[in-house]
């Protein structure tokens, strides 16, 4: 899998929710979200976690209380691939669902 151009980086995040910026010093994107309380989000991530596993593509993400911050790379690839843009619109799906 290779990693993505500039320009399919950038159609790539235009195509994601706002959150999402590149990375500093990282060919990856990241994006932090907020729920009401800590079930929101942990409801979130065993969603993610699910589809994560089934696409065998996981992201890296750190949780406290009612944020959930995460990273998405291929390491693979060694940088931004499809497959990241792939999950983070099933990551903004969830988001959404769950109200974050």
């Amino acid at each position: 899998m290779k990693t993505l151009s500039d320009a399919e980086r950038k159609s790539a995040l235009a195509e994601l929710d706002a959150g999402w910026t590149l990375q500093a010093g990282r060919d990856a994107i990241e994006r932090s979200i907020k729920f009401k309380d800590f079930s929101a989000a942990w409801g979130f991530m065993n969603r993610v976690a699910l589809a994560a596993e089934a696409a065998d593509h996981h992201p890296e993400w750190f949780n406290v209380y009612n944020r959930v911050d995460i990273v998405l790379s291929t390491h693979d690839a060694g940088g931004l691939t499809g497959r990241d843009i792939a999950l983070a619109k099933k990551i903004d799906a969830f988001a959404k669902d769950a109200g974050g």
